[in-house]
């Protein structure tokens, strides 16, 4: 094996986590950023329209923000991860405004904020509708003034391991070449894993590959099956499905219509209506289609034409230009819209530094969990990737170096002769792509029950006994890919059978608890390669 390199800090994942664990990292040591895609372009920070939530004013409070979070999220969040988010989230979009980042302002100069679903004040700060553009921008061009090297287009195939302590990682380029990169510390920060399912808003990277990595190298996954479907995506034109509309439209006053023109969640959250959490109202307009008063395409209206044109000029623009190019007008006509695979509330478990449960393998971003229990807030995600990104940068970089490892040669030759299977194999990465999205739409999604999660458990299974086929060295980095997200649909399965209730965005039709979202005797699933189950919490089961 050839590319043999070493650092301090190797950081897998280019995202809004990523690169800002990077820049953090590289104040102390040698740092390489690594992407299979192209750095600040291949994720979801980068997509993301809404805003990033930070307490910045005399009305809001650190404990407001605290308590908004912990009950949106189910009451499965973590409450001290929690704390950390809402206090340090500041800070964070200080330093982001202070390295050049562009964000709408009031008269006064100060950040402007807008409501979002189920906050109890206006904390969200935005820019127009493309804040996540902007802070990936800004933090691209902090990195680009700082020490560290960018790998592009290197896919991470595994970490590398000694005993208990990651070291590492093997990777692969696009032309099919293994490699390695040592280091003193990894922090992943890959995202999440929407592509598992038919129709979601995220990019071709959410592949989960991190949840992957992670989890065949021995370290600790909770909450699989917390997956937020965003309660807006396109539906209609059909190539264009699942494209994310933005919360901000709902939180700059659009409402929610069925075919009979009736404002439906009056009936599921008369107090909160389009402001209530995302898992409500997915399941809402999941529930006016399930019952005939959805649209031809299987969606719903959402309305903002009863807005000033203006307002949506200026706070919508790139919502107003992406639904010109579909032949749609929103300040003269609603949008078609239906709920997507959008968001991983669970992911790695960590501790407050952001350390797994391995040695020297830190994580942030949506790769994790604990910080959105069971379902995310809008405006949450962006600052999770700041606050935890900035805390894994540092908390990695402070890893004492170790003279250079032993590289054992276990690994590496497991995974070529794993190549060379590759070109016996029988199905095609395409192949087995479709049909996963396909099963979990079907049977694990917004609605679940043990019949359905059974077949999928089934058929998910008897796609990961298909051995995969390439017919050159360019498609091994997608063969690798493919072995990451049927890994992953099959946790995510795992979990949805473990929690016998509904709880936050994971809903189980098939059985009734006694119980509330705070009183629940249950806490995180949990999954290891040595052990797996649902955490009952003392005295109340």
């Amino acid at each position: 094996m050839e590319n043999r390199d070493a650092c301090h800090v190797l950081v897998i994942g280019s995202g809004g986590a990523g690169i800002r664990a990077a820049i953090e990292a590289s104040t102390v040591g040698e740092t390489i950023i690594v992407s299979k895609t192209i750095t600040g372009k291949g994720g979801c920070t980068v997509m993301a329209e809404g805003g990033y939530n930070a307490v910045l004013t005399s009305e809001d409070s650190v404990a407001a923000h605290y308590e908004d979070t912990i009950k949106g999220g189910a009451f499965l969040n973590d409450p001290a991860l929690v704390e950390i988010l809402a206090r340090e989230a500041p800070d964070r979009i200080r330093d982001l405004f202070a390295w050049g980042a562009v964000f709408d302002l009031t008269c006064e100069d100060k950040f402007a904020q807008r409501s979002f679903g189920g906050q109890q004040i206006p904390r969200t700060c935005y820019a127009g509708d493309h804040t996540g553009h902007e802070i990936v921008m800004t933090l691209l061009e902090k990195l680009r003034g700082s020490p560290v090297e960018i790998r592009d287009e290197l896919t991470v195939v595994d970490l590398l391991k000694d005993r208990n302590v990651v070291f590492g990682a093997i990777v692969c380029n696009r032309e099919g070449e293994l490699g390695t990169i040592t280091a003193d510390a990894v922090v992943l920060a890959t995202g999440g894993a929407g592509q598992i399912y038919d129709m979601t808003t995220n990019s071709t990277a959410g592949t989960g590959d991190g949840y992957a990595l992670g989890y065949r190298a021995g370290a600790e996954l909770i909450d699989m099956e917390q997956v937020q479907f965003h309660p807006t995506g396109v539906v209609y034109p059909y190539d264009t499905r699942g494209r994310l509309i933005t919360e901000a439209m709902r939180g700059e006053g659009g409402i929610l219509l069925n075919t009979k023109g009736e404002r439906f969640m009056e009936k599921y959250d008369p107090s909160r209506m389009e402001l209530s959490t995302r898992d409500v109202i997915a399941r809402s307009i999941a529930t006016e289609i399930l019952e005939g008063r959805g649209t031809e395409h299987g969606g719903v209206w959402l309305d903002v034409t009863h807005l000033p044109k203006e307002q949506i000029e200026i706070r919508l623009p790139l919502m107003l230009r992406q639904f010109l190019q579909f032949g749609i007008d929103i300040r003269t006509q609603p949008m078609e819209v239906t709920p997507t695979a959008h968001h991983f509330m669970g992911g790695l478990r960590i501790t407050l530094e952001t350390q797994t449960t391995l040695s020297h393998l830190f994580a942030a971003g949506e790769v994790t969990g604990g910080v959105h229990g069971g379902n995310r807030l809008g405006g949450n995600a962006l600052a999770d990737t700041q606050v935890f990104g900035f805390r894994a940068g540092r908390a990695a970089a402070a890893v004492e170096s170790v003279a250079k490892r032993k590289m054992d040669t276990v690994q590496i030759d497991a995974t070529e002769e794993k190549i060379s299977r590759l070109y016996e194999g029988q199905a095609t990465s395409a192949k087995i792509r479709r049909l996963m999205k396909q099963i979990m739409w079907n049977n694990v999604g917004i609605y679940r029950n043990e019949f359905d999660l059974k077949v999928a458990e089934r058929d998910i299974a008897k796609l990961r006994a298909m051995p995969l086929v390439i017919s050159s060295p360019r498609e091994i980095s997608d063969a690798f890919i493919t072995e990451n997200m049927l890994l992953v649909a099959s946790l995510v399965i795992d979990g949805a059978l473990l929690r016998r209730e509904s709880r936050g965005a994971h809903t189980r039709i098939d059985i009734k608890a006694s119980w509330t979202n705070e009183t629940s005797p249950f806490g995180h699933t949990f999954f290891s390669k040595t052990r797996s189950g649902i955490e009952i919490l003392e005295g109340r089961l």
